[in-house]
Order: C-alpha cells, then sequence, then structure tokens
C-alpha cells in the first residue's frame, strides 16, 4: 500500500484551481508519469468544485441541503483516498487494497460515483469530467485497482443512505392564528426542507444529540434585550449600524458552503497540501457542517420560533412590557423561509470553522473568504482564529435583521459540538500543510 508524501507541484495545482474557477474540468489533475506515483490534491479540488457545481448550480439545491450532499460527497472521496494511501480511518468499512492503486484514480471515481448516483439528470455532464480527467491516466494496475477503490467507497456510502429519511413529507401545521412566538412566512416562501431535521446524520448517531436549549421565553429579560439589538441594529433605514457592519453584514449574506468550498480550495493550493490532508480537511469540515446543519434543523422544527420581523410587528402580543411593536420596521435584507432558531448559517458556519480549527490548530486557520454578494462583490476577509470567524458571522447575521442573537450563540454552540465530536472520532490525524 502506498503512503502519502508532500505534493511539490504547486504550479499544477494552481493550474487546475484556476481552471476549475472558471468551471471547467480537471483535466489538469491527471499527471504524465501516472497518478500511482503523484499525491496532488487537484483531483480533489477539482470534484469538490464539480460537486458544488451539480448540487447547487444544476440541481439548484438550497444551502442546508447543499451543505449535507458536500458531506457525502467529501466523506466518500476520503474513505476511497486513506483507504490506499493510509493516514487515517475510513468512516465506513472498506475492502483492502492490497496491490498498488491510485488515490487520485480512486478520489475521482468515488466523487463521480456518488454524485450520478444522487442526481442521476447530472450524469451525462459528470460522465463528460470524469472521460475528459481519465483521459490523461496512463492504463496499468494502478489505474485499474484505483477504480475498484472509488467504487467501493461510492458504493458503500450509497448503501449506508437508504432509507435515510431524505425528501420524506415532514409537514408542521400551523393553527389560522398562529400564537405569539411562532413562525410564520415572511415574503419569502414556507417552510423550506423541514425533512432535513429528520434525516440520518453521517456520522453522529442522532438529530438530537447536540441539540440546543431552545430559545428565550417570550416574557424574558434576554429575550427583551436581544429584540431590542436587531430592531437598532438590523433595520433596512436608521439603524445604528457603521459602515463595516453593514459591509459584514452583506459579506455573510452570501452563500456560506460555496464560500468555504472556495475557502478550503484556496488554502489547500496555499499550503501545498496533499491529498490526503485534502481529503480530510473536506471531510472533516463539510460533514460536520452538515450533521450540525441536521441538528439545526431539527432544533428549527421543535421550536418553530418567529423571525424578528413578525416579533417585531407583533410584540404587542408578546406579554414583554419591555417590548414595542413596530408595525413599520423591515429588516436590511429578507428572512430566509424558514424558523428562526436556531441558525443554519450559524450551524454550518461553526460546524466549518470549528471542524478546522480541530485539524490546523489554535491560530492556524489561514482562510480567506470571499463574498459574491453584489455590494461587496470580490470582497475577501481572512481569519487565523475561529472565534473571529465566527464573532462575524454571529454579527452579522443580526445586522442582517434576521436572527436574535441567542439564535446565532446557541447554533455556534452546536456546530462547535459536532465539530469535536466529529473530528475527535474520525479525522484527528494532523492535516496542517505547511503549519
Amino acid at each position: 500500500m502506498t503512503r502519502s508524501t508532500r505534493a511539490r507541484r504547486h504550479g499544477t495545482v494552481v493550474a487546475a484551481a484556476a481552471l476549475l474557477t472558471f468551471g471547467l474540468a480537471p483535466a489538469a489533475a491527471a499527471h504524465p508519469e501516472g497518478p500511482a506515483d503523484s499525491r496532488d490534491p487537484g483531483v480533489v479540488l477539482g470534484w469538490n468544485a464539480i460537486a458544488w457545481r451539480t448540487i447547487a448550480v444544476e440541481a439548484m439545491k438550497p444551502p442546508p441541503v447543499a451543505q449535507f450532499y458536500l458531506g457525502l460527497v467529501s466523506s466518500a472521496v476520503y474513505n476511497a483516498v486513506v483507504t490506499v494511501e493510509g493516514g487515517g480511518e475510513p468512516t465506513l468499512p472498506q475492502p483492502d487494497v492490497d496491490q498498488e492503486a491510485s488515490s487520485e484514480v480512486a478520489a475521482a471515481t468515488a466523487a463521480h460515483d456518488v454524485l450520478t448516483a444522487f442526481f442521476p439528470a447530472s450524469s451525462a455532464a459528470l460522465q463528460v469530467d470524469y472521460d475528459i480527467w481519465l483521459a490523461g491516466v496512463p492504463s496499468g494496475q494502478g489505474r485499474e485497482n484505483g477504480l475498484k477503490a472509488g467504487q467501493d467507497a461510492a458504493a458503500a456510502l450509497i448503501a449506508s443512505r437508504e432509507g435515510d429519511g431524505r425528501d420524506a413529507p415532514i409537514t408542521l401545521a400551523r393553527p389560522a392564528v398562529p400564537p405569539p412566538g411562532m413562525w410564520v412566512p415572511t415574503g419569502t416562501g414556507e417552510w423550506l426542507t423541514p425533512w432535513l431535521g429528520f434525516t440520518r446524520p453521517i456520522l453522529i448517531d442522532s438529530p438530537t444529540r447536540f441539540a440546543p436549549d431552545g430559545p428565550e421565553p417570550l416574557g424574558s429579560e434576554d429575550y427583551a434585550e436581544d429584540l431590542a439589538e436587531v430592531a437598532s441594529m438590523g433595520t433596512a433605514t436608521g439603524s445604528g449600524r457603521s459602515e463595516e457592519d453593514t459591509a459584514m453584514a452583506l459579506f455573510y449574506f452570501d452563500n456560506p458552503p460555496r464560500q468555504y468550498q472556495d475557502a478550503m480550495r484556496d488554502r489547500a493550493v496555499r499550503h501545498e497540501m496533499d491529498i490526503v490532508e485534502s481529503a480530510r480537511m473536506f471531510a472533516a469540515a463539510n460533514v460536520s457542517a452538515a450533521d450540525a446543519t441536521i441538528t439545526c434543523w431539527r432544533a428549527k422544527y421543535e421550536s418553530d420560533y418567529w423571525r424578528p420581523v413578525t416579533a417585531i410587528h407583533q410584540a404587542d402580543r408578546d406579554g414583554n412590557a419591555a417590548t414595542t411593536a413596530d408595525v413599520a420596521w423591515n429588516s436590511l435584507r429578507p428572512a430566509p423561509a424558514y424558523p428562526e432558531y436556531p441558525s443554519g448559517h450559524g450551524c454550518v458556519s461553526s460546524g466549518t470553522a470549528q471542524a478546522l480549527a480541530n485539524l490546523f490548530g489554535k491560530g492556524h486557520l489561514d482562510m480567506d473568504i470571499v463574498s459574491l454578494t453584489p455590494e461587496v462583490m470580490g470582497t475577501t476577509r481572512h481569519y487565523d482564529s475561529a472565534d473571529a470567524w465566527l464573532d462575524d458571522v454571529v454579527d452579522a447575521r443580526i445586522f442582517l435583521g434576521i436572527h436574535f442573537r441567542d439564535a446565532m450563540d446557541d447554533a455556534r454552540d452546536v456546530g462547535r459540538a459536532v465539530a469535536d465530536h466529529v473530528v475527535d472520532r474520525w479525522f484527528s490525524g494532523h492535516t496542517g500543510g505547511d503549519d
């Protein structure tokens, strides 16, 4: 069995990443000398970009569902790579690889097969991507064994998801006159994908294992303070925000799974991370974020808590003498189409950030996150600390006017707890690149 060594073809990886940025297939990820002798992570980065295109662009899955599928693809790729290379424990049982095998072929095959199984409408495009990439791989035992390892990893992942609750017809009854505190649509649609909270997680054992303690009672002092904060800082006009506060809010009005996939690919290139390190990074972060999101969606279902815009409009119904109704109030940006507590963005962000902090070590995140929100298009925020990253996310979602602070703080705790468990159990090996 081969073992991972540091990849030094920095220019090749940069070229592959640049091609992928413009949506092109990763032909540059194959090398003339044959992938059985290379540990270049370009194939992992390339198929991560293809996975995003397939899941979010072609299938148009919303961010929480996209994060779930990114977790599935990333875990299959990781299982294929470490089965060939060693350096980690697969998350599902895998057949042994007794002879020399290409970990690059295994990674590409696992990603291709999982995406094709879950997104058959994209099978033709995925086959083109796969054929172009594989055409650059010399024939031989390494290629054939790599194909088998990738097929086995995909098959194990797909089989593990049978009957997992995806797309179940979950609904939540709402009376004709909802009581104070109950979520109602705020103009962006009905409850989006409630089934996600009843889906079997990828690596944690239950959607309720790391459940938060629930939103603040409407009559409490803490609730009144949270409402006053979002009413002042999250209003569309006349807010207490600075220009920097508004810019940060808009920065995190982007699609978080997309932002974080891009940032992880960038980090892998800059730190010349090898194929095992890169596969581990994507799997640990994406699975942690996926399972945190499933936990979050179950808690949203259980709490069914109203958004700030509804709470402020109906503050005269909440039984709290410290709150005041303002029927003209509007948030800086529209609230997503699901209950407020806990924050979905907060769960994705904290699951991702905490997993990366656990992998790379305190103070060594080195993440450059880019926003494509039109008003701040192309701006970048750099983070060496998970705490600094999450502090910004928490404030940003309040400044957008779509969350109470309690929902952000509790989402942060959910993501951290899930990531600590997932990384400690399955991904605790060092993957620090040049750190």
